[in-house]
């Protein structure tokens, strides 16, 4: 049906860069999400939707219209949270992860959501009608344009995505509920920037542009043709490919919070950022969770310089003080060198050098 006339994610030619993006904020969605700015036609909403179809399924409370997690009683709203309370059990189903769109014409109620306080007062009765939050709860919210997004309803979206809950207050009325989501945003730099603000609030950032190799351009052109001859005919055809990339990111997200580093590595980590004059330490920790995920969707649980390497280059280019956009480019350059160095040049101060896990650090992050 409508899921049948997604284009498959791994036909994507070329863009490997966006699409590894993606798929380490899939495998952990705490990493902060994802800006990808291009040019038009390159690819940017197809892939995003693309992987929405790709994710495994996931166990929801059936009549929850916050797709709460049954197995985190830590992670529910606020009404299953009282349905438990009543000694009521909660009705589990399994189904796709979603991808919700915001509209750029988006307000703050239809974001967060609206208490209707008219009830409240008359009836003693807490009603609360969901928002776009709650629809993406532990799925994908997508933005196109978000450039041209209101800053205030940006940083909506950016506080909800960091503190994992939406909370909505009104005239001494709560309602909470879980809003834990893989952030994308994508954008035309022709059309205007982000503020630096809003800029460092996502994880990762990619430059996308189309591809200039004809034989890579003529791939595209067959795929296409293909596809819309015979979506599901060409959908079969990758299929194996698609389940494989599932798989792979399925059990990525089972071993991520099992991945260890070490001193050296957080030496690494803070004299690189510290040495391009990053501010804030956002940065620091978003290379550590993206160098974590990028080892477990490898299939190890220990990082590496090269998975140091690969985070950097996704977590700083749009975070460096820069003029014009090849500055940004030469600070990285020479990147993988420039780690090497640095851990060469670690000198540890115990003897003990794997950084120890405390269980609560171990404890499974949510999932969407």
């Amino acid at each position: 049906m409508a899921r049948q006339s997604v284009y498959p994610f791994s036909a994507i030619v070329g863009q490997s860069r966006m699409k590894l993006a993606l798929c380490l904020n899939a495998i952990n969605p705490s990493i902060g999400g994802v800006l990808i700015r291009g040019e038009r036609g390159t690819a940017k909403s197809t892939a995003v939707r693309a992987l929405a179809a790709l994710l495994p399924e996931i166990r929801v409370v059936a009549d929850c219209p916050f797709s709460c997690d049954p197995d985190r009683p830590d992670l529910l709203c606020d009404a299953c949270r009282e349905r438990l309370a009543r000694g009521e059990e909660l009705p589990v189903a399994r189904r796709k992860i979603r991808m919700v769109d915001l509209p750029v014409s988006a307000t703050e109620d239809r974001v967060v959501g609206t208490l209707d306080i008219e009830k409240a007062i008359k009836k003693g009765e807490r009603h609360f009608d969901p928002g776009v939050l709650a629809a993406a709860n532990r799925g994908i919210l997508y933005v196109d344009e978000v450039n041209l997004l209101d800053d205030h309803v940006v940083d909506l979206l950016l506080d909800s995505a960091a503190m994992g809950v939406n909370t909505v207050e009104r005239e001494g009325i709560s309602f909470q509920h879980p809003a834990r989501f893989i952030l994308v945003g994508t954008m035309n730099p022709e059309e205007g920037d982000l503020r630096p603000q809003l800029l460092d609030r996502f994880a990762l950032s990619v430059e996308v542009r189309g591809i200039t190799t004809a034989r890579e351009r003529m791939a595209i052109l067959e795929r296409h043709i293909a596809f819309d001859a015979d979506a599901e005919a060409f959908r079969a055809a990758w299929q194996a490919s698609e389940q494989k990339l599932s798989d792979e990111i399925e059990a990525a997200r089972q071993i991520v919070d099992q991945v260890s580093y070490t001193s050296r590595d957080l030496f690494t980590i803070a004299n690189l950022t510290a040495s391009l004059g990053v501010d804030g330490h956002r940065a620091d920790l978003v290379i550590l969770k993206t160098a974590r995920a990028h080892a477990a969707f490898e299939g190890r649980k220990r990082i590496s310089e090269r998975d140091i390497m690969i985070a950097a280059e996704l977590a700083l280019p749009h975070r460096l003080k820069r003029g014009p956009f090849h500055e940004a480019q030469a600070s990285l350059a020479n990147l993988e060198e420039r780690v090497q160095q640095l851990q060469a040049q670690y000198e540890p101060t115990d003897q003990l050098e794997t950084i120890p896990q405390a269980a609560a650090a171990d404890k499974k992050k949510a999932r969407p």
